[in-house]
C-alpha cells in the first residue's frame, strides 16, 4: 500500500421501515420526562440522527458474523477494508461513513406533525413480562424515530494501489444488504430498526479529475 488512486463516493437515503432507537444520553432526564432518549444534534434544532460508527459497527458486526469469525480481525478482506488494530500489523479503515441527518422533507413533515409525543420523535412504553404471573412489571419510555422518514447518507470507499477495486465494492454492498435484512441500534428483536437503502449514487474522485466532482 503506497499510493492512494482514488476515491469512490457513494450516496444514498436510509429509510426507517420501523421506528428507530440509537440512545443518546440520558444524563440530564428530568423527572416524568422520557428516561431512554435518541441521539441528537444540538446545531440542527436538537433533530435526531444517525451515527456513522453506529452504521459501520453494524455493517462490520454483521460481516464477520457472514465469515463465521469468532472475534473482530479474523478476516483479512474485512480487516482491509474497515482496519485492523493489531499491535504487530494495524491498518486504516479504508471507508468513510458519515453521521446521517435528516433530509429536508422529513424534518419539515416531523416538525410539523401534530401526532408526536416530542419534537420530531415518538414515546414508546417497554415492559418486562412476568412469565409465572403473566404480568407487565418495569414499565419504561423509549424515545424513537417513527416510521416513514429518510436521512441523507454518505459512504466513502479509499482505493490503493495494491486493493481490487471489486472486491471491495462487493464486500461493502454485501455489508448494506446484510444490514437491510438485520436491524439498526437498539430493541431489534422487538421490532425497531429496520431500514432499506435507496439507490446509489457513486462519484469517482481522482487525480485525473484534481479529486473534485464533475
Amino acid at each position: 500500500m503506497n499510493k492512494l488512486v482514488k476515491k469512490i463516493k457513494i450516496n444514498t437515503t436510509i429509510e426507517l421501515i420501523t421506528g428507530l432507537h440509537i440512545g443518546g444520553s440520558g444524563d440530564n432526564v428530568e423527572i416524568g420526562g422520557i428516561d431512554n432518549p435518541v441521539i441528537k444534534i444540538a446545531t440542527k434544532d436538537n433533530q435526531p440522527y444517525i451515527p456513522g460508527s453506529s452504521l459501520k459497527g453494524k455493517m462490520r458486526c454483521l460481516l464477520e458474523q457472514i465469515a463465521g469469525n469468532p472475534k473482530v480481525g479474523g478476516n483479512p478482506e474485512i480487516d482491509n477494508l474497515f482496519g485492523a488494530s493489531d499491535a504487530k500489523n494495524p491498518s486504516p479503515s479504508k471507508i468513510i461513513v458519515r453521521d446521517a441527518f435528516l433530509n429536508e422533507q422529513s424534518a419539515d413533515s416531523l416538525r410539523n406533525c401534530d401526532n408526536l409525543d416530542m419534537p420530531y420523535t415518538e414515546g414508546k412504553w417497554e415492559n418486562v413480562i412476568d412469565r409465572v404471573k403473566g404480568t407487565a412489571e418495569h414499565p419504561r419510555q423509549s424515545e424513537r424515530i417513527p416510521a416513514g422518514v429518510f436521512f441523507d447518507v454518505e459512504f466513502i470507499l479509499n482505493i490503493w494501489d495494491d486493493d481490487v477495486e471489486n472486491d471491495m465494492m462487493n464486500l461493502f454492498e454485501k455489508g448494506i444488504r446484510a444490514l437491510e435484512n438485520d436491524y439498526l441500534g437498539g430493541c431489534g428483536s422487538r421490532g425497531y430498526g429496520q431500514i432499506k437503502f435507496g439507490p446509489m449514487k457513486k462519484v469517482v474522485l481522482s487525480e485525473e479529475n484534481n479529486w473534485k466532482e464533475q
